[in-house]
C-alpha cells in the first residue's frame, strides 16, 4: 500500500469562495452529492475546508445559513500532501488530525482531495467479498 495517494485522489474538486454564504455552499455540494469542498480566498489560495460535519454543527446550533459566509465556518488549513505522498502516509495523517479530507497539492496548485470514503472503497477493492 506504498502507492500513491493520486491513485485514489478525486481530481473534480468543487472549490468555493470564503464570501459564499453557507446555503451557497450546501446548496452546491448536496447538488454534486460531495461532503467537503475547499475554500478559496481572493487571492485564489486555498483558505480552509467546508465539510459535512461542519454544516451540521451550523445547524445545530441554530445559525441561519443565508447569514454565515464560509469562511465562518471552514476548518483553516487543511492537512495538505502531494501526489506522490505514499496512501499509508496519508492516512497516518489522516487519523493523527482526527479529519476526514486532505487536499492534494502540488506547486501551489490543488490537484484533488482524499477523503474518508477513498479509503473505504480501496479497501473494498483490495478484499472483494
Amino acid at each position: 500500500m506504498n502507492e500513491p495517494i493520486s491513485s485514489i485522489m478525486h481530481t473534480i474538486v468543487i472549490p468555493v469562495s470564503m464570501d459564499d454564504t453557507v446555503e451557497m455552499v450546501e446548496t452546491l455540494m448536496k447538488a454534486k452529492h460531495i461532503s467537503s469542498a475547499p475554500v478559496y480566498d481572493g487571492d485564489g489560495a486555498i483558505l480552509g475546508i467546508v465539510t459535512a460535519t461542519d454544516l451540521v454543527k451550523l445547524h445545530a446550533v441554530g445559525k441561519d445559513p443565508k447569514a454565515v459566509k464560509a469562511w465562518e465556518i471552514c476548518t483553516y488549513r487543511p492537512v495538505e500532501v502531494t501526489p506522490a505522498t505514499p496512501i499509508t502516509e496519508v492516512a497516518e495523517l489522516m487519523i493523527e488530525n482526527k479529519i476526514h479530507h486532505v487536499i492534494v497539492m502540488e506547486n501551489e496548485a490543488m490537484q484533488g482531495i482524499v477523503s474518508s470514503l477513498d479509503f473505504v472503497r480501496l479497501f473494498l477493492k483490495q478484499n472483494p467479498r
